[in-house]
Formats: C-alpha cells, structure tokens, sequence
C-alpha cells in the first residue's frame, strides 16, 4: 500500500473533498470542505485525487509551527503570552509606607507583567549561560543565582492562571 503525504487531496465517498494534513501509522487527518478536520483509517475507501509522496509518522505542519515558536521563544528575547489569575484581573496594588505618606496604587494587569518579564528574561539569561564557553564550573555557579532569583519571586506565583507558568526554584534530579 502506498502511503499519502501530507497535501495529498482526496475524495472521500460520505465526506467530500480534503486535503491530507497528518498521517499517522493507522490513520490520515484530512480536512474536508464541508465538514472540517475528520481522522479516517489508512484502509478507508476514498479516491486520490493528487498524491503527493508520504511515509508513515510524518510531522504536520501544526507540530512544525509549535516547534517553532517553542525555539523561538526559548532562544530570543521574545515573550510568551501569560495569562493572570481571573481573580487578580482589574485589580491593584496598593503599596503602603511605613510613614504617613500617601500610598502607591499600581494596576495590577502593569505589575503582572512586569513580573512575567522578569521571569522571562531569566530563562532567556538561564539559555545564554548554558549554551556559553564558560566552564562548567562557573556555569553552575551562575545557574545557582538564577534559581535563587526564582525562589525569590515564587511570591508571585499566585498572580499566574497556569502552574506552568509559576517561578520554581531548582528541581531535583
């Protein structure tokens, strides 16, 4: 049996015409005209309309995009979308002295992303040490800081929506 490629076009006798957008070992993803992304067997019965040449476990062209932008944003000073806690959004922070001075009232939404950039320019800074020619010594040393940094601002973590998102400090291994 010869395998369709991704961009493969088909006719499909229930579904219409689609495209071939991933293939796995069992099946195609096709997005069809009328009804949308559909997964049908290998085996299926369909008419090829235009093959283009494939293998099985092929990467779509979604997981190529996620790759990219996982690359880009590891390796660049380009920050991700963080979203806040809902309870936190419209809110502020009201810092308020020691001395009978007037308060500082800081939108909440502001302070969150300053903090979102903080974390990641660490992770940016946590890359740039890694990939560097210092030795492995020092690159530990600097390492140690940064997750101590973390630990510091792990206070913070309950402005974030997303566990994933949170300051950790160092894991074990």
């Amino acid at each position: 049996m010869n395998i369709l490629g991704i961009g493969s076009r088909i006719k499909h006798p229930e579904l219409g015409l689609g495209v071939v957008t991933n293939v796995t070992s069992k099946h195609y993803w096709v997005t069809f005209i009328e009804s949308g992304l559909e997964t049908i067997d290998i085996d299926s019965s369909f008419e090829v309309i235009d093959a283009v040449d494939g293998e099985v476990d092929t990467v779509s062209f979604y997981e190529v995009e996620k790759t990219l932008k996982n690359l880009l944003q590891r390796w660049s000073d380009v920050t991700q979308v963080v979203a806040i806690a809902d309870k936190w959004k419209g809110g502020k922070l009201i810092m308020e002295p020691g001395t009978p001075t007037q308060n500082k009232e800081v939108p909440i939404d502001t302070f969150f992303h300053k903090i979102t950039m903080v974390r990641d320019r660490l992770r940016v800074m946590e890359q740039k040490i890694n990939s560097s020619n210092l030795e492995e010594a020092e690159k530990i040393e600097m390492q140690q800081y940064i997750t101590r940094c973390y630990g510091s601002l792990t206070t913070f973590n309950v402005l974030f929506k997303s566990t994933n998102d949170y300051f950790v400090g160092e894991k074990t291994k």
